[in-house]
């Protein structure tokens, strides 16, 4: 209750509109990731209307008390070398029958980069969980949820989803932002 009261008078002196809805279970998409103040924008979203995410961030963050503080807030400690032990336990996590929402930032970088991370596609075909597109749009003052769907085998397909959406979504820095495609298109 007070992460809801929190985010809804910060959105509101920000002067931001939400849209969407939050799913109840998933796998959120945050994007554009152009920022460290995406990590905060995508709890803005979540706690707006009460929901409670783990979000997945890289585990140099972890250290110090910057690191109890993203606990504190979801954050669950990511190897990029080793992603598979963080991924099996959420999977076991997300199939407990539990409400379950963990955010990630497919473009995996703040920074331009050529490919967006599949694993937003890999863990909703493992869990069964939909996709759900979130966002944070400083040029319409907009954040919220987009469309919703269920990872399919057809990865481009699924691609055409996310690069339809995301195609008028600019983030806090533009020019930072990686287009949507995954290696697997290539």
């Amino acid at each position: 209750m007070i992460r809801q009261r929190l985010s809804r008078g910060i959105v509101r002196l920000m002067r931001y509109r939400m849209v969407g809805e939050v799913p109840q279970s998933g796998i959120l998409v945050g994007a554009p990731h152009t920022s460290n103040w995406d990590f905060v924008t995508m709890l803005l979203v979540m706690w707006h209307d009460g929901a409670h995410p783990r979000v997945l961030v890289k585990k140099q963050l972890f250290k110090g008390p910057l690191g109890w503080v993203i606990r504190a807030f979801g954050g669950v400690p990511l190897d990029r070398e080793n992603p598979g032990t963080v991924v099996r336990e959420l999977v076991d996590e997300a199939g407990s029958g539990e409400p379950f929402r963990l955010i990630l930032a497919a473009e995996g970088t703040r920074s331009k980069a050529e490919f967006w991370k599949s694993g937003f596609l890999r863990l909703s075909r493992e869990t069964g969980l939909p996709v759900t597109l979130a966002f944070f749009d400083p040029p319409t003052r907009t954040m919220g949820f987009g469309p919703t769907f269920h990872a399919s085998d057809d990865v481009r397909a699924d691609m055409d989803i996310v690069r339809e959406f995301y195609k008028d979504k600019h983030g806090i820095r533009p020019r930072n932002a990686t287009p949507p495609r995954l290696r697997e298109e290539a």
